[in-house]
């Protein structure tokens, strides 16, 4: 199981924001323009927590060189089921340096899309704090 999956499985913020490197870029399934660095990326995901109810990994798939990985996912937003997939990349250092969700369908990624402009003050006080 990959320590990503085994973190966010357990609920532990701390071993999540520790996997992610400091360039990271998170890529969003519901916004235009990637978001740059670890504190927006850890508050982001965050956010993401808050957000979906009965989230849970159904699979797991891997590059032969240990470096990309596909987490398939299904949770609930609101009434809305949804699926998605969390494709990471890991640098040389084992850290995530690239993190792209995307999710299916379309009305599920509009109720996330909701769900997470909610958030999204909440996300960059989070993030600012943690960058200064």
């Amino acid at each position: 199981m990959h320590p990503f999956r085994k973190a966010v499985e357990a609920g532990d913020h701390t071993a999540i924001e520790d996997l992610l490197a400091e360039n990271v870029v998170f890529t969003s399934p519901v916004a235009f323009k990637p978001y740059p660095g670890k504190a927006m990326t850890a508050a982001i995901l965050r956010g993401v927590i808050r957000v979906f109810e009965d989230f849970r990994y159904v699979r797991e798939i891997n590059s032969a060189d240990g470096r990309d990985h596909a987490l398939v996912f299904v949770a609930r937003v609101g009434e809305r089921e949804i699926n998605g997939c969390d494709f990471l990349h890991m640098n040389e250092d084992g850290l995530i340096d690239d993190f792209t969700v995307m999710v299916r369908p379309l009305s599920a990624a509009q109720a996330l899309a909701t769900a997470m402009g909610a958030q999204f003050e909440q996300i960059a006080r989070e993030a600012q704090g943690e960058a200064s």
